[in-house]
This record gives C-alpha cells, structure tokens and sequence, in this order.
C-alpha cells in the first residue's frame, strides 16, 4: 500500500490530518470527545467565543430544509474568561489541537479577544469570524464590507504579532469574494476558511410568518456544498499561495476530496457531525482511502488538482 503523507499546514501551523471540525457545530469539542478522541483528527474549531457570555437568539433557533439546514443560534457562548478557564485546558488535556474562533461587534473588541488569547499556550491558530453582523455598521457584517473586513485582520495581526497563525473566516453572502479575500490576505490573514453558512429564510406555513425568531438564518448542510467548491476555487485560483480550510455540506471522503482538488487545504465537517458524531473520522478515513486509490503520495499533490491543465 502507498505511504501516504496526510498531513497539512494552514500558515505556520502543521496538522497531522487535514479533517477539522467546523466552528459552532461541536462547542469545544466535549460532546464530540464522547465517540472518538478529539487528537486523532486535525484539529478542534472552537465556536466562535466573544468578549462576554451571551444567551444568543430566540427560539425556534432551528429549521430542517431540503438537504440542509438553517440555523440562528446567534454566538451563544460563555464569554472569553471562562472560555480560557475550562474549554481551552480541557482541550489541552485531550491533546487536541485547538483553533480558537473568535467574534467580535467592533473591531476593537476582536482585538482585545487577540490580546488575550496572546499569551496562551497550546493553540495552533486563531480563527477570525468576520461573518458575523456587526453592529458598528447597521447590521451588516464585516466580511460584507472590504474596508472593515480589512480594519479587523489588521488589528488582530497588530495585536497577537506574526507568532499565532490567523485563518479569515468569510461569507459567502457577496458579489466579489475574491476582492474580500485578497484585503484580509492582505491585512495580515495566513489563511482563509470558505465558507460560512449562506444567509436564508423559512415561513411557517401554520402562521405564515419567519419560522425562526431571528428571522433569517444561516443555510449548511449538503445544499451549501457546490456554493462552497465555487469559492474555494476562485480564491485558489487568484491566490494559490494562501491555505483554504474548506467547509459547506462535506459528509463523506468524496466531498472532502472535491474541496481538496478545489484548493482547499483542509476541511472542516459541522452539519454532518449532528446525523452522525463519527461523521469526522469516517470523512478522514474515506479520504485517506481515495487519495491512495488515486495514486497521490501526499495530500500536497491533491491540493488545487482541478486547476492544472488536462494534458498534465
């Protein structure tokens, strides 16, 4: 059998698999920890965690769609303390390795959630989450607009130095994602992940009112996942220098592999992981399996293979 080189890097940090699981979708990996251990797959995305504890959104927070699934949790989370008191040493002690998601209202909040994640040890990297709203500018979110997408990677980069790789978190809610990828590229962001959820709606067809008490949601699941292969190979086709985590409705080793031929350097798997707590192990191991069965030596040479000449 092949040996394989399964291991991947997003800026300066190595992962041993490139199977992740997406921000929002397992907390802090506790409840995940219960089916498989947390070390054996590349890394824990924490939900994304800001300056205080919030209660998110009223509910309903949840719609099943065809295919996929809307949700408007709103960042529920216990705030960035007693993040850094229980969820980051009990992922220490698994032995995961940890990207830290964070989220901020204001640019300045985002890098003062930077400053304290600074100095603490065991963290392979800081997810950005600039798809979220944010209040400064009336609702829209900052990866929605280039300018204070720009201002927020910047000021996390100010703030943390070049130690701690930063991966941009961004939505796929625009008309030139290419344009906002390059400004956080730009800002100080080593990596990108594509894509967050797409924005959308359910009426209750009883009231014929929004089904959801925040109204509109984010869309994943299976439906999302072509949205998500378009973006991550336009990004990887104007900068194939940059790391891509890929995410958006993978749940088996052929979706992964689809995103890894798109550019993505790495994947992460949410919506999957609800049907299925072992969705993240079965993806890695499927994946494992193709790249041997196409005669790839290391994930490397897979990455960005849809974008070379046929004749090659």
């Amino acid at each position: 059998m092949t040996q394989l080189d399964f291991s991947t890097t997003l800026g300066n940090a190595w992962f041993p698999t490139p199977t992740f699981t997406a921000s929002g979708c397992a907390s802090s990996g506790r409840e995940l920890a219960q089916f498989f251990d947390l070390a054996t797959i590349g890394g824990v995305v924490t939900k994304s965690v800001m300056s205080k504890a919030r209660s998110g959104r009223p509910t309903p927070r949840m719609a099943e769609t065809p295919s996929g699934m809307l949700n408007s949790i709103g960042l529920q989370g216990p705030g960035i303390d007693e993040f850094l008191a229980k969820d980051v040493p009990y992922l220490t002690e698994q032995k995961a390795r940890i990207i830290v998601s964070i989220a901020g209202e204001t640019v300045e909040e985002y890098a003062m959630l930077a400053r304290k994640l600074r100095s603490v040890s065991g963290i392979s990297a800081i997810e950005v989450n600039i798809s979220c709203p944010n209040v400064e500018n009336r609702g829209l979110v900052f990866a929605c607009d280039p300018e204070a997408s720009r201002r927020v990677i910047d000021g996390v980069r100010r703030t943390i130095g070049g130690e701690l790789p930063i991966i941009a978190k961004l939505s796929p809610d625009v008309t030139d994602l290419v344009s906002i990828a390059r400004g956080v590229v730009d800002a100080g962001a080593d990596a990108l992940a594509l894509i967050n959820t797409v924005l959308g709606m359910v009426i209750n067809l009883e009231t014929l009112r929004p089904h959801l008490g925040g109204k509109t949601g984010g869309l994943s699941g299976p439906a999302i996942r072509p949205i998500a292969v378009r973006a991550v190979y336009q990004v990887h086709a104007a900068m194939p220098q940059v790391p891509i985590l890929g995410m958006g409705g993978i749940s088996t080793g052929r979706d992964a592999l689809e995103m890894i031929a798109a550019g993505a350097s790495g994947v992460s798997i949410g919506t999957a992981s609800f049907g299925n707590p072992f969705a993240i192990v079965k993806v890695q191991d499927e994946l494992k399996q193709l790249l041997v069965a196409k005669g790839f030596t290391s994930l490397r040479e897979a990455i960005g293979f849809a974008h070379r000449p046929e004749s090659e």
